[in-house]
């Protein structure tokens, strides 16, 4: 199903994205979403496409599920809760920070040794309560810190230089790009950095798909797999309270979930199925309903995606109509739009 080599690298051009989801109020169509959308079987084979799934593009944080295995494979000793907070964006709420200060301590290490940008919390409600306490900006705050944490213990358990983690040509991100290329099966086609100053890597939309897809069919025990139990386990800890990500790998039995800013969603079934979607304009209402309509079109039953059909727009405080993903993707949409 998978080549054995990775193969060249995507190229870097200007997406040809189509449209992928409506903005509907009052029956007319008020703006189009565009972007790009990749269904695999569960054979590997892509089952469906819309838009360009095979131009270079950033994973953002939809590659933690990646990193997180390529990090289990230098001998990072976590599973459970602190290894789904390895491949967390987390919201900043009391149970990330401990966790993070615990793979710091089981680490021997400390808050100071983090590299990330110092930053308030992701979810808004716990944001607010920061600034209310007067509290700062922190690095155990920013979303990225489980993965940052986890980061320096590889990095130490290795022997490998701790001040310098976040440097592309660092032995710890020379083997992470490794892993990328090898699930995602090609080359990097460039390297940049993410927002958390960590290395991140650009790879296709076809090619995250088919690396959140190996990481499911893993056989259990593998690096692949407990990344894939941790994180469906402690769903929450990849994420936070409320969280759409969350409640979708809830709603859907087995499935793998992980989002990315600017507008990227991947997931995957256990037999391999899996979705990969890209918002071109970042647009994090269109993010899920579309990503619901295309495991829809995987295969997964509609009755366990209408609660991700999309918010409601509203109209002097009453529901006028909704973001609808277009009808070559959703032909028969799980709810109606005014």
């Amino acid at each position: 199903m998978y080549s054995s080599s990775p193969a060249d690298p995507p190229l870097v051009r200007e997406p040809l994205h189509a449209p992928v989801a409506h903005l509907i109020r009052g029956g007319v169509v008020e703006g189009i979403h565009y972007g790009s959308v990749v269904v695999l079987g569960s054979d590997g084979q892509v089952q469906f496409q819309l838009g360009d799934i095979e131009a270079a593009f950033y994973p953002r944080s939809a590659l933690k599920p990646v990193q997180a295995v390529a990090m289990l494979r230098a001998g990072l000793p976590l599973d459970g809760d602190l290894l789904s907070l390895a491949a967390a964006s987390h919201s900043g709420e009391e149970r990330h920070l401990a966790g993070t200060r615990r793979i710091l301590e089981l680490a021997g290490l400390a808050e100071d040794d983090l590299r990330n940008v110092p930053d308030m919390p992701y979810d808004p409600a716990v944001r607010d309560t920061w600034v209310r306490e007067g509290r700062l900006p922190s690095r155990l705050a920013q979303n990225c810190s489980g993965k940052h944490a986890a980061m320096l213990w590889t990095a130490k358990l290795n022997g490998w230089s701790l001040e310098d983690y976040l440097d592309p040509a660092h032995p710890l991100q020379q083997a992470i790009a490794e892993i990328v290329e090898d699930l995602t099966g090609q080359r990097v086609a460039q390297v940049t950095v993410d927002g958390c100053g960590a290395p991140l890597f650009s790879v296709s939309l076809h090619g995250l798909a088919r690396a959140v897809a190996r990481i499911t069919t893993a056989a259990p025990g593998t690096p692949e797999a407990r990344v894939a139990d941790a994180m469906r386990s402690h769903a929450e800890m990849a994420s936070g309270r409320g969280r759409d990500v969350a409640a979708l790998m809830r709603a859907v039995p087995g499935l793998l979930a992980k989002d990315g800013f600017e507008g990227v969603q991947v997931a995957a079934l256990p037999d391999g199925r899996a979705v990969a979607v890209k918002i071109a304009d970042g647009a994090n209402r269109a993010r899920i309903p579309v990503a619901a309509a295309a495991l829809a079109r995987a295969g997964v039953d509609p009755g366990l995606l209408t609660e991700f059909a999309g918010e409601a727009l509203l109209g002097g405080g009453e529901p006028v109509g909704c973001v609808r993903p277009v009808r070559a993707l959703d032909p028969v949409p799980f709810t109606a739009c005014a």
